[in-house]
């Protein structure tokens, strides 16, 4: 075979691929649904195809030759270990690995939430709409179903949970790198507003580490309602958009890529007034986007800036330079970059 011809082929087997990328979430989503890295989990080692089904309490009728299936290819995925005796007669036991322990449902860092939020039939449907918004404009959550993301979780209480454990499950994972990435950071400061800051999770973490932090979860008054109660944190409804608790410093994670440059321009300014001019700082949490990255969470950014799209009126992950320019204009001329453990960068900005 030829060079070019080789080059070909290849090519056919990449559109292959991610013609079908969807099944990977979708097998997924399935082993969630059917709870099966908690059932392994629980059992205490590998388990054989029936050992799993035998613990499907919500399946009376369980067909194995379909789980079969979908383990093959979560293992092809090394999502799951496949351990096959060494007698032909035995069974095949089924495992867990270092990707579906990030599943388990009593895990500090559990991703499971998050992605049956992303692969729940109304967050996949706007996807559908990438190209009606180069054509057109516009924003594809909205031409999906006739309003943004945060009416459609205002009008759904089933939808705002959702959402809500999904956004909690991820800063869970983030803040550990976080907290112990911006250790002297966090040390300084006396009283910290989380905006946007969901049910509370993140600021709570952030307070039970530094317990000299009084700690002031803001957001949306539907979503702090649904709020529990987190030692040391106060909950205050209201709108970034019109103004922010005043603090020593205000902290925002994975918020501004929801929103277009002009939002978050107007977000920092009011951050900007929450907080003491010589004093004060806003730490914000989010990706840093490496056109040439080769690190671990580089590609993940680029594919978040087209859920961007998807999910927000404007949003978008943003370069070193777009930080640059954005805070600059929102009144921020000074700013540094720390790097974590995680898919977050802290992007550190001082009104002086």
């Amino acid at each position: 075979m030829g060079e070019e011809e080789a080059l070909m082929l290849q090519g056919q087997a990449d559109i292959w691929k991610y013609m079908f990328h969807f099944a990977d979430s979708m097998a997924l989503k399935s082993a969630v649904e059917l709870r099966i890295p908690d059932i392994i989990h629980r059992h205490g080692g590998p388990m054989t195809l029936s050992q799993i089904t035998a613990s499907l309490s919500d399946a009376p009728s369980p067909h194995i030759a379909y789980l079969a299936r979908i383990m093959r290819l979560l293992v092809r995925r090394n999502i799951f270990a496949a351990h096959h005796p060494s007698d032909n007669g035995g069974d095949t036991l089924y495992g867990l690995t270092h990707s579906s322990r990030w599943l388990l449902s009593d895990s500090a860092v559990n991703l499971a939430p998050m992605l049956l939020m992303e692969n729940h039939p109304t967050l996949l449907a706007p996807w559908h709409y990438l190209s009606h918004c180069v054509r057109e404009g516009g924003f594809a959550f909205n031409k999906a179903h006739g309003r943004d993301i945060w009416e459609m979780t205002l009008e759904n209480p089933e939808l705002n949970k959702l959402f809500n454990n999904g956004m909690a499950c991820t800063g869970r994972a983030a803040m550990m790198a976080i907290v112990s990435a911006y250790k002297e950071g966090f040390e300084s400061i006396v009283s910290l507003v989380d905006v946007g800051g969901g049910t509370g999770g993140t600021i709570s973490e952030i307070v039970k580490t530094y317990p000299h932090i009084k700690g002031i979860n803001f957001d949306l008054p539907h979503v702090v309602v649904t709020a529990p109660e987190h030692d040391g944190v106060t909950h205050i409804g209201g709108d970034m958009f019109h103004s922010v608790p005043p603090a020593d410093a205000v902290f925002m994670k994975w918020l501004l890529h929801d929103w277009s440059d002009k939002d978050c321009i107007k977000i920092l300014k009011n951050c900007k007034k929450a907080i003491r001019e010589d004093k004060g700082k806003v730490i914000i949490a989010e990706f840093v986007l490496k056109p040439e990255g080769k690190g671990l969470f580089d590609d993940t950014g680029f594919v978040f800036d087209l859920l961007m799209i998807a999910h927000c009126s404007g949003g978008k992950e943003r370069t070193e330079s777009e930080w640059k320019n954005l805070l600059n204009q929102a009144g921020f001329p000074r700013y540094h970059i720390i790097h974590t453990h995680s898919f977050l960068s802290i992007i550190e900005a001082y009104p002086l």
